[in-house]
């Protein structure tokens, strides 16, 4: 009996590892094309503070966060900061670009599904928002609705 109990402890470990490992390597990596052809990696904004936002159209917390991520992404676009808006749970593309256009969302807007969005993380609920730091390290997860006060005032503590 005690030698079933390790083995079920050993494979419970490996398979918390495995996932932990999966998550890291993929967050490294991640590559979208966004609705206007551009490609967008976490390499490629080295240097920058970087805010992956999963969202839908349906979705009323969601809506309440686009202006604030539209103001933090205006303000910090051209410096230290990008907003990378992940549509999910959409009917067609066109639908999406028609409420991107109603709702003024100024960032990248990325057609998603569960699939792509497992290269940056889990997506439990929706909004889901990771922050990545300028070194490219994910520093932060939020499920639920999020502020630009809140994600400006964890930036300033980490500086």
């Amino acid at each position: 009996m005690a030698n079933m109990t390790y083995w079920l402890s050993m494979r419970l470990i490996l398979a918390c590892t495995l996932l932990c490992l999966s998550a890291i390597a993929s967050a490294a990596g991640f590559s979208f094309q966004d609705m206007q052809g551009k490609k967008h990696s976490l390499e490629g904004y080295k240097g920058k503070w970087v805010v992956v936002n999963f969202w839908a159209t349906w979705c009323p917390p969601c809506l309440d966060e686009i202006p604030d991520l539209n103001a933090l992404h205006d303000k910090h676009k051209d410096k230290d900061l990008v907003v990378l808006g992940i549509a999910m749970d959409y009917r067609s593309p066109q639908q999406v670009k028609e409420f991107a256009e109603q709702m003024f969302i100024s960032y990248p807007v990325i057609l998603g599904s569960y699939e792509s969005a497992s290269q940056v993380g889990a997506v439990n609920g929706l909004p889901t928002t990771y922050l990545f730091n300028p070194q490219g390290k994910m520093v932060a997860y939020n499920v639920g609705a999020i502020t630009r006060k809140a994600i400006e005032n964890y930036i300033s503590v980490k500086k």
